[in-house]
């Protein structure tokens, strides 16, 4: 087991890998460097292994799959993820790598927003949806994180070894926010600078595609870990619906004493019966999402005790 292992996950970066992966070795000599290639068709490979990297591959295309290799396949009692683009000065990792050994940190988040990122970043509306996230999460799950898609984070033995990834591309970093904030894991926060890419080098996130997987993720994992408050959302408006439209046959029926309006009447309580199946349906799913977090528990226990064996042994 690596005591720090640096995870740099990369496509066509050959403009910046080198320095990303020399500037890793200078602020930790004592870490190893994983760039593992997602099917580069430039010199990215060849660069980062003269820089001094282990290379290694994932050939399933998409951030998401390069990041659960890197999770199965390396053993650290710290993770240091950085992306290969040379946005985030790797001066900053010290601070987070003390966070995970010594304070007990499961994810440190390099945070971006509190800093240059809105000034250096020249693309308006991946700025509107960093904020756009940022206050969705923080309302949906009553929480305070500062960066929710940073690419820049460090993590503990036990995060990354129960992290379920489910993502496929870059909704990755939403997906590993939202895993800590529900399983109440400890996150600390490191404001980091942030620089734009240098000429030349192209950012693979599609705004406007990637934008709307990354809501899509929202929605899904709010739906999975909150299911009481999404089906008790639909119950509530599935109700309004069936009152605002029964009020006008309750006036008619007290004006006339006759029902009008038979196939609205029939509409309104089957609508209204929806809405009592939803919202028994959030209390059961809610029981199941709490036996879910009981075996988190459990998991994350049998995880750092072999974390422990391991230290022990060496």
């Amino acid at each position: 087991m690596d005591k720090i292992a640096v995870l740099i996950p990369c496509y066509n970066e050959e403009k910046t890998i080198a320095k990303v992966v020399k500037d890793a070795k200078a602020a930790l000599p004592e870490a190893v460097i994983y760039v593992y290639d997602n099917n580069s068709t430039d010199r990215t490979v060849e660069l980062a292994r003269e820089a001094g990297a282990v290379i290694r591959h994932e050939y399933m295309q998409g951030k998401g799959n390069v990041i659960r290799r890197m999770f199965r396949e390396v053993e650290a009692r710290c993770y240091i993820m950085v992306d290969g683009d040379d946005t985030y000065p790797m001066e900053f990792a010290p601070e987070m790598v003390d966070k995970v050994l010594h304070h007990n940190a499961d994810m440190v988040v390099g945070d971006r927003l509190s800093s240059t990122y809105f000034s250096e970043n020249k693309r308006p509306f991946h700025n509107m949806g960093n904020s756009l996230v940022r206050a969705s999460i923080n309302r949906l799950f009553q929480c305070d994180i500062k960066d929710i898609m940073t690419g820049f984070r460090a993590f503990s033995y036990g995060f990354v070894k129960t992290f379920p990834i489910l993502s496929k591309g870059f909704e990755i970093e939403t997906e590993m926010t939202i895993h800590a904030v529900y399983n109440q894991l400890q996150i600390d926060n490191v404001v980091v600078d942030y620089r734009d890419r240098p000429e030349g080098s192209v950012s693979k996130l599609n705004t406007y595609a990637d934008g709307f997987k990354v809501l899509g993720t929202i929605f899904r994992l709010y739906r999975d870990y909150k299911p009481f408050g999404f089906f008790s959302l639909f119950a509530l408006l599935l109700a309004l619906v069936s009152v605002l439209f029964f009020i006008p046959v309750l006036a008619e029926y007290f004006a006339t004493g006759l029902v009008l309006k038979f196939p609205t009447l029939i509409v309104c309580c089957f609508v209204m019966l929806a809405a009592i199946q939803s919202f028994f349906a959030g209390l059961m799913l809610s029981n199941s999402a709490q036996k879910n977090r009981r075996d988190f528990e459990y998991r994350y226990t049998l995880v750092c005790e072999k974390e422990l064996r391991q230290r022990e042994e060496k």
